[in-house]
């Protein structure tokens, strides 16, 4: 099974969502009278009037809870123009009314005494509220509700940027979901192959760094030298938020492949000495914006170092992204200050180019070009080097252009080794030239390095980075932006 099965697993798991919610809906038509229908219709004034029965209550919680059952489904049964209407009317017809907030701070400010105006705080407070919001709390009492709310998030994507009042209902839905999956209400599992089926299917749909090629593929990332671990929350106990590959080894890795051998036998993890965190993904995309990584790796790390004590490095061996899209933008002036005459002189001989920049760009398009001898011995210290100088560039706002480094130095970790051929995947080669990084997670300097990245953004180096980073050092970067 492969990436391209995932859409199938989504599809059932709606099926599945909507067969269930047919069973209150069912249960709804006897206890209030609701109608049934297999038929949902995209009309505005319907969907209207069952959002407003819902937001009435008529008939107590358990009512209520029924209406949003029944509403949820007809959501399920639409086409995605129609789910564009159901969330226009939602966002719409269902936000703040400025006249009740107006009357609330009017009320707010006729208030002579100190109880009057606590009483009066409360009531603009619930008249900032919008209606919807308490809609949308309904659906966590249903079974699956709250799965349903982190994907309907993911059709408000594509929509959120035609309207505002859309673009508010996202955040509206953003909130609510942060409250409810605050770190504290989640629980950490560890996956191995005897979970269930259907969860270890979602393991391999939802893997984002290194595809998960078959089931015996995912079993060798199960064996004894190996561990994952997910995290849960007790609403959507059968789908992870997100979950962490560890490979339990001697050393620091620094080949992916190596590591993700099947044909190599499995190490003994009493021997290992140190934790490989090789892949970590966030699995639903409704989630966007809520950050599990970081308490993922701490509390991986707490576990590891109870379970096996002999366990003393914690590191990532972790894939550079926007290494190679970054690198095809320097022009020859930037590159050619980056390498020596020598380097120069060898790419312009092994391409029969005679500019330097498009040499080194033309020599990284060929084909399985890290198979040839001559080619890699040729490229391994420039291109480390101009490894080392994108770690130091940095966007408008200070953080570093790469997304895994802002994630584990904003962590607390410390950029430990630039790897050569790291990854020589199809996918490792077009997004980094097969450049991978280890990050390490030393537990008494995670605090600090933490602190010292956010407030002065200093990037935390190992002295081999170090030493890499002021040969391509070249314009003060080191000083300006805190590495030396």
């Amino acid at each position: 099974m492969t990436h391209q099965d995932s859409p199938s697993l989504f599809d059932r798991a709606l099926s599945n969502l909507s067969a269930n919610w047919r069973d209150v809906a069912v249960s709804a038509a006897r206890s209030i009278g609701l109608p049934v229908s297999d038929e949902a219709v995209a009309d505005p004034l319907r969907l209207r009037e069952q959002m407003r029965d819902c937001l009435e209550a008529r008939g107590g919680e358990v009512s209520a809870r029924l209406r949003a059952a029944a509403l949820g489904r007809s959501y399920l049964q639409l086409d995605p123009e129609g789910r564009a209407i159901f969330l226009q009317v939602l966002a719409r017809d269902f936000a703040v009314k400025e006249e009740v907030v107006e009357a609330a701070i009017d009320d707010y400010h006729q208030q002579e005494d100190e109880e009057g105006r606590i009483a009066a705080t409360l009531r603009l407070r619930e008249a900032l509220e919008p209606p919807r919001i308490r809609l949308l709390k309904q659906f966590n009492a249903l079974p699956e509700g709250v799965k349903f709310l982190v994907d309907l998030r993911v059709d408000l994507f594509g929509l959120r940027d035609q309207d505002p009042q859309l673009q508010a209902l996202d955040r509206d839905l953003q909130a609510l979901l942060m409250s409810w999956f605050d770190t504290g209400f989640l629980d950490l599992r560890r996956i191995t192959w005897h979970s269930s089926a259907a969860l270890l299917e979602k393991l391999i749909a939802y893997e984002a760094v290194h595809e998960i090629q078959s089931w015996d593929d995912l079993r060798d990332r199960l064996d004894s030298d190996r561990r994952c671990y997910a995290l849960f929350h007790p609403r959507m106990p059968n789908e992870p938020l997100a979950f962490v590959e560890v490979a339990l080894v001697a050393g620091m890795a620094s080949s992916v492949q190596a590591l993700l051998d099947e044909s190599a036998p499995a190490a003994d993890p009493a021997r290992a000495d140190t934790a490989i965190f090789y892949s970590i993904s966030n699995t639903q995309r409704g989630l966007r914006g809520i950050t599990f990584g970081d308490f993922l790796i701490k509390m991986v790390v707490q576990e590891l170092s109870h379970d096996l004590p002999q366990i003393r490095n914690f590191a990532t061996l972790s894939p550079v992204p926007g290494f190679r899209s970054w690198l095809n933008k320097q022009d020859r002036t930037v590159l050619d200050a980056l390498l020596t005459a020598d380097e120069r002189a060898d790419l312009r001989k092994l391409s029969e180019l005679e500019d330097s920049a498009e040499a080194l760009k033309a020599l990284l398009e060929r084909d399985r070009w890290y198979e040839h001898k001559e080619m890699v011995e040729a490229l391994e210290e420039p291109m480390l080097r101009l490894a080392a100088r994108y770690f130091m560039e940095r966007r408008g706002d200070g953080q570093p252009i790469d997304p895994v480094a802002r994630f584990h130095l904003r962590n607390g970790a410390r950029l430990e080794r630039i790897n050569w051929l790291g990854d020589t995947s199809i996918k490792g080669m077009e997004q980094s030239a097969g450049i991978m990084v280890n990050y390490r997670y030393l537990r008494d300097d995670i605090e600090k390095n933490h602190e010292a990245f956010m407030t002065k953004g200093t990037i935390a180096a190992s002295s081999e980075v170090r030493s890499l980073m002021r040969r391509a050092d070249g314009g003060g970067a080191l000083r300006r932006f805190g590495l030396v």
